[in-house]
């Protein structure tokens, strides 16, 4: 059994290499091998979204609070609200974040296939992101 305190692990001021506007992350577990769960409380400002990305294996969020954005790549963007889970299968590309003048957070679960849990790529333009 392994605990982890509160309050033990800093929180992460996201990179502008990955997202657009202000995100910060709160690890919840980075499993160890052979497990291969990785999952973070990720709290977006009005405005802020992820570049879009894949996930090797699949992701699901689970909102917490707020109320945000989702997109899958040639789909609508679709509005999510706090209790709302969302899965993106292997591979899909997409992105989620806050809403225009909301600001949302939710925990990201996904595996790590070979140690890596997401494959990124390009910003999302605000044209994508006003869908």
């Amino acid at each position: 059994m392994k605990i982890i305190a509160c309050g033990s692990v800093p929180t992460i001021v996201a990179s502008d290499s990955y997202f657009t506007g202000r995100v910060t992350q709160n690890p919840i577990v980075e499993a160890e091998a052979p497990a291969r769960l990785r999952a973070a409380s990720v709290s977006f400002e009005p405005g802020a979204r992820t570049h879009w990305h894949t996930h090797p294996l699949g992701q699901t969020l689970f909102v917490v609070s707020g109320a945000g954005l989702v997109q899958s790549w040639g789909g609508p963007v679709r509005e999510i609200r706090a209790g709302d889970t969302v899965w993106f299968s292997p591979g899909e590309k997409h992105w989620h974040g806050a809403g225009p003048e909301t600001a949302m957070t939710h925990i990201a679960m996904q595996e790590a296939l070979d140690g890596s849990p997401v494959d990124w790529l390009e910003p999302v333009s605000d044209a994508q992101y006003g869908g």
